[in-house]
């Protein structure tokens, strides 16, 4: 299962307790506790079994990734504002999607709502594809009767968060694709082609120059010690993701530390805030009580540092302190955020202002990313030229020396 690893999608049959033969799925850990979940529904369990898996399994299959639950969200939406019941909308969405990962998960929520779940608790069962926050949103909705309206804002804040996340990875992807692309080039070109030049140069009978002299000898030291350099690299590289998975301290430094850093520091502070912003008033349009709606924030700001202070503040204003005060109070939140969210409490409009503030700062993201992609090329290209360029030149340059002599 691509939502819970830990999970087996289970196909059962039972009866009712008006003797009605019933069938669908349930994701579970073992078919004991998927008959013990039909038991507590009234159904009696005739035969359960694990559901059949391809023959290549998953391989192959495309994984499940936000932006099909964003699709999915509008797509519920809409059926329900046509008035197709619920099981049937995921029927229809389930069947008629191209993702085999998605069918799967469809049809067992499907099968959950069937058997007697509600929304949230089906949705609640796959918490890597629905998280917390979407969870409270549907259950809000459940609870208002407002389903149809809650599930339209979901699908409006997916799209919103997910463009946010696209923008912020192209600024951070290209220049580190085209940095890795540089240092392979340059990797070649020092255990390949330099030592073709070397064996050249041996001939000449004169001192190299000390550029091109240099240049040998860090060729010299890849080709018998690439192996060492590359296992380094992969070591550290693999200690940085045990470290950013396992370590809350070192993740509170590298991302205090991205917020520091020149112009992609500035892009990071205005997206984590449009997060924010996003967030909460999408949950305070759908009545979920402010307290209960900062901690499902907390996890949605995309930066501990935040994260952390979102929680602060969660406390403070459950001893009463506004909202406003508490943003001043964490000391991360521009003068214009603050006055925007304290005329919206006074106006009883938080959740527009919080709205005015996210589309402002989605804005200013996307402006920072232009601007970063039109700065960097420049710089980016001066690396390609000192690196490349410059192997090439401490190559060549012992045949312009001879040139010149002769």
């Amino acid at each position: 299962m691509a939502a819970n690893p830990s999970k087996i999608i289970f196909q059962w049959e039972g009866m009712d307790a008006k003797g009605n033969r019933n069938k669908g799925e349930i994701s579970a850990r073992s078919d004991a506790i998927v008959k013990a979940e039909l038991r507590r529904q009234g159904i009696r369990p005739l035969k359960v079994k694990k559901k059949p898996q391809p023959l290549l399994g998953s391989f192959g299959q495309k994984p499940i990734v936000p932006k099909d639950i964003a699709i999915f969200s509008r797509q519920l939406a809409t059926m329900m504002a046509a008035g197709i019941p619920l099981v049937q909308a995921f029927d229809i969405i389930g069947k008629g999607h191209e993702k085999p990962a998605m069918q799967d998960m469809l049809a067992s929520i499907k099968a959950n709502i069937e058997g007697g779940s509600t929304l949230t608790e089906s949705l609640a069962k796959f918490p890597f594809h629905f998280d917390e926050l979407f969870c409270n949103l549907v259950e809000a909705g459940e609870h208002a009767g407002i389903l149809e309206e809650l599930l339209n804002k979901i699908a409006e804040y997916k799209e919103k968060t997910e463009s946010l996340k696209a923008k912020i990875k192209k600024a951070l992807t290209y220049p580190i694709a085209v940095l890795v692309v540089a240092i392979i080039v340059s990797a070649v070109l020092l255990i390949f082609v330099v030592p073709q030049f070397e064996s050249l140069f041996n001939g000449f009978g004169a001192d190299l120059p000390a550029f091109t002299q240099m240049v040998v000898e860090l060729s010299r030291f890849m080709q018998e010690s690439w192996w060492l350099i590359f296992g380094i690299i992969g070591i550290a590289v693999f200690i940085l993701m045990q470290a950013k998975k396992r370590s809350r301290k070192f993740n509170h430094f590298i991302d205090r530390l991205v917020l520091k850093l020149p112009v992609i520091g500035d892009i990071m502070n205005k997206a984590a805030i449009a997060r924010f912003a996003r967030t909460l008033s999408t949950m305070s349009a759908a009545g979920v009580p402010l307290v209960e709606a900062l901690e499902s924030v907390a996890g949605a700001t995309g930066n501990i540092v935040y994260s952390e202070a979102v929680l602060q503040m969660r406390e403070q204003v459950a001893t009463g302190i506004q909202l406003q005060q508490s943003m001043k109070n964490a000391e991360l939140f521009p003068h214009m955020v603050v006055q925007m969210v304290a005329i919206g409490e006074e106006a009883g409009s938080v959740e527009t202002m919080l709205a005015k503030v996210a589309d402002f700062y989605e804005e200013e993201v996307d402006n920072a990313v232009d601007s970063l992609s039109s700065l960097i090329e420049p710089l980016i290209m001066a690396i390609l030229g000192v690196l490349v360029g410059g192997l090439i030149v401490a190559m060549y340059l012992p045949i312009f020396m001879m040139g010149s002599v002769f």
